[in-house]
């Protein structure tokens, strides 16, 4: 792509790039009122029914989706046109969706800014490997690869580490306002489960908000997963990396049906948030629609998405995710072609033998 063709790209979707202020209350009202009411109703409906109880605790893991895209939005100050705003709206939200917000806010703005770049892996990323890669690891690199890849591991155990252990700790260099800001978060979090439990009980806590947040976590590696990893998704080394090709090529545009699209936030339109971060989710739709190079990029539905659970390991030189099965394969014709080079014959030999 020339540097004309990515100016204007960069200068089409620029418009809606903007915070509607009004726009953005109006998201904030229809999300997390919604979400403290049916928290509040699986609450009361365990001296009902279990599975009604736990039918509502689904319902709010839609609404913590929802959430969390607005805490996304406040990270890229995107959210509301005031800094203060979006901070504190941050921080609320970090508590309801349990994120830290300011040390995801540096996590994911080190995503936005090495994401398909092969030489810049590890802060904010699924783990992937190259064939290369996978091909030079120790046996036990691999197994840790494996099971990371492993959909059990990933959105049945991922959800757990990511709220009880990742999301709870800083890392050692992290800056007086980050630490804070996750002490804060960590406490309000305790301080609310604590009232709810000495309340309500810890089983009622579990099946309530335990539940809600696990299936939300799942939702959110789900999405998270599926839109940078499909089959010709875009990787390259870093000479050779573009940001507007890693947002275009590397991103999806994942096409949910309408329900889901609302309680996602509109994130499946992942490729225009890669190219342009300030756009607020609310407008993400509408500069898909109006900006022709962008409705380019891979589209995915539900039952394409499914596809991607097979893709574990990225080929450089096919630009091609491919399975841990097609990884065997091309080994053993690689090997059983060694051999039989080393069977072959030479001419020479050939000769002496007449």
């Amino acid at each position: 792509m020339s540097k004309d063709k990515i100016n204007t790209l960069h200068k089409s979707v620029k418009p809606y790039a903007n915070a509607n202020n009004k726009k953005s209350t109006i998201q904030l009202l229809n999300t997390i009122p919604p979400l403290l009411l049916v928290w509040t109703l699986a609450y009361l409906s365990l001296s009902v029914s279990i599975w009604l109880t736990i039918g509502l605790a689904l319902i709010a893991s839609g609404f913590i989706v929802r959430t969390f895209i607005i805490f996304h939005d406040c990270t890229h100050g995107s959210f509301y046109n005031s800094k203060s705003k979006n901070d504190v709206l941050g921080t609320i939200t970090g508590v309801l969706t349990s994120f830290p917000y300011k040390k995801w806010k540096r996590e994911h703005a080190i995503h936005h800014a090495s994401s398909s770049n092969l030489d810049k892996r590890g802060v904010g990323d699924i783990w992937v490997m190259t064939v290369e890669e996978y091909t030079n690891a120790s046996r036990w690199q691999r197994i840790a690869y494996r099971l990371y890849r492993n959909p059990i591991v990933m959105f049945g155990l991922g959800p757990l580490f990511l709220i009880l252990v990742s999301n709870r700790f800083n890392r050692k260099d992290a800056k007086k306002k980050e630490r804070n800001n996750t002490y804060l978060i960590n406490f309000l979090i305790l301080t609310l489960a604590a009232v709810i439990i000495f309340l309500l009980g810890w089983k009622a806590f579990l099946l309530v908000h335990g539940l809600s947040l696990y299936m939300a976590g799942a939702l959110g590696i789900w999405l998270f997963y599926i839109q940078h990893t499909f089959e010709d998704s875009y990787f390259e080394e870093e000479s050779d990396w573009n940001y507007v090709k890693a947002a275009v090529d590397g991103s999806s545009y994942y096409q949910l049906p309408r329900v889901l699209q609302w309680l996602s936030g509109n994130i499946g339109y992942h490729h225009v948030h890669h190219l342009a971060p300030r756009v607020p989710n609310y407008n993400l739709e509408e500069a898909h629609e109006t900006t022709p190079p962008l409705q380019h990029a891979t589209t995915i539905t539900i039952k394409t998405s499914l596809d991607s659970l097979r893709y574990r390991l990225y080929d450089p030189e096919s630009k091609l995710f491919i399975t841990f099965g097609e990884f065997k394969r091309r080994n053993r014709m690689v090997t059983t072609k060694a051999k039989q080079a080393l069977l072959k014959p030479t001419s020479r030999t050939s000769m002496q033998s007449k």
